[in-house]
């Protein structure tokens, strides 16, 4: 708990409209003073380059570094000055806990932001639970809870009143992301040279995105995750969770073609597309989350913040019920148990979707944010004129 005196100093700072950094942000900026004079991994990630671009770190510099940060523990592992050292650098661990303030101080409307330090495993689960509960009084007050109207999604539930529920709730997660990263974006843009965007940073920063270069430990052999090991696992299990995702979605979006402009409607059969790419993707999905469940459970202690462990695994768990669910949708199809896993699936979905704005979700977004102005920043010259990019 923060002490009279401290409280008083903040206080004063505000009421003077200075600019007052968090205990986790001050954290952020003391051990990045001392990384600075060490630079041992400066070619571990991107964290460091851009690290010694400054001599000192105000709020959208932390805020920046700290969504740059992918987490991997190479740097945890290899610094001399690590705890129980008692200069105690642990900069996944600290950068981390930036990371989780920042995605509550850039919600929108802002006053959800609280929602996530509130949103873990318990409440993904009860509300999907909770959800597909709701659809399952639904269709058995229609007496079609066990049966099987010809394999046909839409004989339980219209497609307009599907489109009905989740239109908003999508176009809603949209706004919200995009208000988020946009506030966060106009914030660090300043302290990142304030460049505009060109097409060879765009494209750097994409291929960085697409590959999860950072999850390479800086040499290739991957980064840690419960001991000194190298890993490529972590790196691995995020791209089958990541293109398993985006095929799930590209499966939506083709099947809403399908449905609008060739007036083809579900459901869709082996070898269609919709079908090709939601198998995959579902599967992809259902791997990766699993892998991702088991190295979250075995993560090192001082690797990253323990107090979101339950949103990390909330999210991890509404993801792969989504793809297990799916899959099992595809397969129970023309049996009795359609209509309930339909429920089931419809409310995982629904739970996914409407935690998305404030669940571990945004980490992907703001970080894709850090890397493009990451790729902007190293494009102009060192304004301390020291180190090397």
């Amino acid at each position: 708990m923060q002490s009279l005196e401290a409280l008083t100093r903040d206080a004063r700072a505000l009421a003077n409209g200075e600019i007052v950094l968090s205990a986790p942000e001050t954290e952020v900026a003391r051990q990045m003073q001392i990384c600075n004079a060490c630079r041992y991994c400066e070619g571990f990630c991107a964290v460091f380059p851009a690290m010694t671009r400054r001599l000192e770190f105000g709020k959208a510099d932390i805020h920046f570094l700290a969504n740059l940060c992918h987490n991997c523990g190479a740097c945890l592992h290899a610094c001399q000055y690590a705890p129980p050292h008692e200069f105690a650098v642990n900069v996944p661990q600290a950068m981390a806990q930036v990371r989780g303030q920042t995605y509550a101080d850039y919600a929108w409307p802002l006053a959800l932001g609280a929602l996530y330090q509130r949103q873990g495993l318990t409440l993904s689960l009860a509300l999907a639970t909770g959800l597909a509960l709701f659809l399952v009084l639904a269709v058995a007050l229609k007496g079609t809870l066990w049966s099987a109207p010809g394999g046909d999604f839409y004989g339980i539930f219209p497609h307009n009143l599907l489109v009905g529920l989740f239109a908003p709730v999508f176009l809603f997660v949209v706004l919200a992301l995009g208000m988020g990263v946009r506030r966060f974006w106009r914030h660090i843009t300043p302290a990142t040279s304030g460049a505009p965007l060109g097409a060879p940073a765009a494209a750097e920063a994409t291929n960085a995105v697409l590959r999860l270069k950072y999850l390479d430990g800086g040499h290739g052999d991957g980064c840690h995750n419960e001991d000194d090991a190298y890993t490529l696992a972590r790196r691995r299990l995020h791209h089958l969770t990541f293109y398993g995702f985006l095929l799930c979605f590209a499966a939506t979006s083709v099947a809403t073609l399908y449905h609008y402009l060739l007036g083809w409607a579900a459901p869709y059969d082996l070898p269609s597309l919709p079908k090709l790419l939601g198998v995959a993707g579902g599967v992809m999905l259902a791997l990766g989350t699993a892998g991702l469940w088991r190295l979250n459970l075995r993560r090192h202690p001082l690797h990253g913040d323990a107090a979101q462990k339950p949103m990390d695994r909330g999210f991890i768990a509404l993801l792969f019920l989504t793809a297990t669910s799916g899959l099992a949708l595809w397969l129970a199809r023309g049996t009795p148990a359609l209509a309930l896993l339909l429920c089931l699936h419809l409310g995982a979905v629904m739970a996914l979707f409407a935690t998305m704005p404030y669940g571990k979700f945004g980490h992907g977004i703001f970080r894709t944010a850090a890397l493009l102005r990451h790729a902007v920043e190293k494009r102009q010259p060192n304004p301390i004129g020291l180190g090397a990019d």
